[in-house]
């Protein structure tokens, strides 16, 4: 799991990092001090846990989980107060550590964790086979969500290409992107999202899928490089 610890107290940081790295299934991808720094990373990288403290100047650790939207990392919260545990778990958050953050707690929280994303990703698994209905002229089709290559904004119309077509439907780019899985599509420009997988390739500002064309915008690229896993 992808982690990042956040938490505005470097001592905090320290140990909850020294802990991530003594997990062979930990992968630390950062820290933050600060809950505004944290939701940006959480937006433009891929995060799977969470290591969170509350308490924090600016915008507090419930208010980041609150404002993720469709992002849907795994939370653990680490804080010295008791007394929000309640209203986390209304979150369903996967557990609430109060500090000092020991071993023993440490590793019963990310039992916990770890057996939330193993559901997750059975759930993102089963993406695949699900299906969008979409009004195509005067018909309704089944469209398998996985089948899309990318989509693209055409006034007061979305294209969406598969392999052999495209389908031509009445939405905004925004009401597309809200029904497609954030794990699978990314939006590379503002007329364009594109299935991540079915890249062939990208030279400059543009990448190529099923031999067409897709440009990406410069206020995306920074996104969609985190997104690739280039050796």
């Amino acid at each position: 799991m992808n982690c990042l610890v956040i938490d505005d107290n470097i001592i905090a940081r320290t140990t909850l990092k020294q802990l991530v790295k003594h997990d062979k299934e930990l992968v630390l991808v950062g820290e933050c001090d600060n809950a505004m720094d944290a939701y940006r990373r959480i937006m433009d990288e891929q995060v799977d846990l969470l290591l969170l403290d509350i308490e924090m100047e600016g915008m507090t650790g419930i208010e980041l989980v609150k404002s993720l939207g469709t992002r849907n990392p795994v939370i653990i919260f680490t804080t010295s107060k008791k007394e929000y545990a309640a209203e986390a778990f209304e979150l369903n958050v996967a557990d609430y550590i109060t500090k000092p953050v020991t071993p023993a707690r440490f590793l019963q929280a990310i039992e916990k964790a770890r057996e939330i994303f193993k559901s997750k990703r059975q759930e993102l698994r089963m993406e695949d086979d699900s299906f969008l209905f979409i009004r195509d002229s005067n018909i309704v089709r089944r469209l398998k969500i996985g089948d899309i290559l990318y989509a693209e904004a055409m006034g007061d119309y979305v294209k969406l290409y598969t392999l052999e077509k495209f389908y031509s439907v009445h939405a905004s780019l925004k009401d597309v992107e809200a029904k497609l899985p954030d794990s699978k599509f990314l939006r590379v420009h503002r007329s364009f999202i594109i299935q991540v997988g079915k890249i062939d390739t990208i030279e400059g500002g543009t990448l190529i899928i099923n031999r067409k064309m897709v440009p990406v915008a410069d206020t995306y690229r920074a996104a969609l490089n985190r997104r690739l896993n280039v050796l």
